[in-house]
This record gives structure tokens, C-alpha cells and sequence, in this order.
């Protein structure tokens, strides 16, 4: 796989609890608008961006309501949008791709089931996955965390820089950086070989996920391409 498999250079990763104007156990509405927001903020760079829908705690009724929701906003800002997890989400709201958990499906079985003109995102922590995730077809892997996370920290502490530009050599696919990622923390990974960056919290935790878009598409513009 090359890298015209993974166009995009910015990864939003959703968490509608972090939405600014949203309540805890219910805030789609916030979502959908940071997503608004961030999108059209996008439209005026080169970069192309992709969302990732993950609220793993919605029921399959309410997960696949936000993704046409979601699909609507991303064809009309020309994103790309791929679904955690489920695929029969991802199948039922034509998405772009699905994005697999370190512990999810193979990438052997969710190809049978998409077929080869989606995209697919693998999870990785450690250079042991990096490389059965380009063993096993994905298309492209996110590698983190590079730093503390901003808004979740369920595999431990920070790999650091120098695993992350590991990864990078070890993978004959795409590596997006996941994990504390900030605009203003950008330039260090210049050098490290990675595609582009995936972030949750630096634009879903922010007061204007637009500026923080921006900023960040700002940055990669400076240092990644």
C-alpha cells in the first residue's frame, strides 16, 4: 500500500463528552457542531481531512443516527469518514473506512467484508503491531500515545518520540501520531517520518474547534508537507 491510500493529513477522533456545550451522557448535537465547525474551518487548506466516529458507548441505533449525520457534514466539506469498530455501521452510512482496535477484527476478515476500495486503520501501541498491521493489509496505522493523551490514557505512559520515528521505520504504511498531540508540538515529530497526526481532545476539548483546526492544519502546512 502506498501512501495515496491514506490522503489525509489530519485525523479527528471524536469524543462528543468532551464537546464543548454538551452534557455528559448525551451530547451528539455538541458533536455534530464541533464537527461542523472543524470541517468548514479545513475547507480554505490543501490538507484533506478524516473523521473518525468513536463513541463506543452509544447503542448500534444511536451510533449509526450520528454517522449519517456525520456522513452528510463530511461529503459537503469533501472529509473523509470512517467508523470505530463497526463495520456494519460503517457499511449501512457508506462510510470511507473503519478504524480497528488494537483488540477488534482482524484486518483479513473486515476487508472480506468492505472490500478493497475502503480504507483501513489500524491501533497500534508497540512496534510488534506496527508490523502485523502492514503484514495483514491495512492501509494506514495511528501510533500513540506519543505523549500524555489530552483526553484518555488506557495503554500507560507516553512512548515518546523516538518510538514513534521506530514505528515509522518499522511500517511500509502510513503512521499517524496519536497521543498529546498540539499544534504547537508539531515540529518535533518533523522528522520522524509520520503522514499526518490524529488528535481527540486538542479539537473536541477546545472552545473553537475551528481556530484549534487551524491551528493545527497551520502547523502540519509548516513542518509535515
Amino acid at each position: 500500500m502506498s501512501i495515496a491510500r491514506a490522503p489525509f493529513s489530519l485525523y479527528l477522533i471524536t469524543d462528543r463528552k468532551l464537546a464543548k456545550g454538551g452534557l455528559a451522557a448525551a451530547c451528539q448535537e455538541a458533536l455534530v457542531a464541533a464537527c461542523e465547525e472543524a470541517l468548514a474551518a479545513a475547507r480554505t487548506y490543501r490538507h484533506i481531512v478524516a473523521v473518525q466516529l468513536r463513541e463506543k458507548d452509544l447503542t448500534g441505533r444511536e451510533l449509526l443516527a450520528l454517522a449519517h449525520e456525520l456522513r452528510t457534514i463530511c461529503t459537503a466539506h469533501r472529509a473523509l469518514l470512517l467508523i470505530n469498530d463497526r463495520i456494519d455501521v460503517a457499511l449501512a452510512c457508506d462510510a470511507d473506512g473503519i478504524h480497528l482496535p488494537a483488540d477488534s477484527f482482524s484486518v483479513r476478515d473486515a476487508r472480506e467484508l468492505l472490500g478493497t476500495s475502503k480504507l483501513i486503520g489500524c491501533s497500534t501501541h508497540t512496534i510488534a503491531e506496527v508490523e502485523s498491521a502492514g503484514r495483514a493489509g491495512a492501509d494506514f496505522i495511528v501510533f500513540g500515545p506519543v505523549y500524555d493523551p489530552i483526553s484518555k490514557s488506557a495503554y500507560g505512559p507516553a512512548a515518546g518520540v523516538d518510538a514513534l520515528r521506530d514505528a515509522c521505520e518499522a511500517s511500509d504504511i502510513p503512521v499517524y501520531a496519536l497521543g498529546g498531540i498540539t499544534a504547537d508540538r508539531i515540529a518535533e515529530l518533523s522528522d520522524t517520518g509520520i503522514a499526518g497526526v490524529a488528535v481527540i481532545g486538542s479539537v473536541f476539548g477546545a472552545d473553537s474547534p475551528g481556530d484549534a483546526t487551524r491551528a493545527l492544519l497551520e502547523a502540519i502546512s509548516d513542518h509535515l508537507r
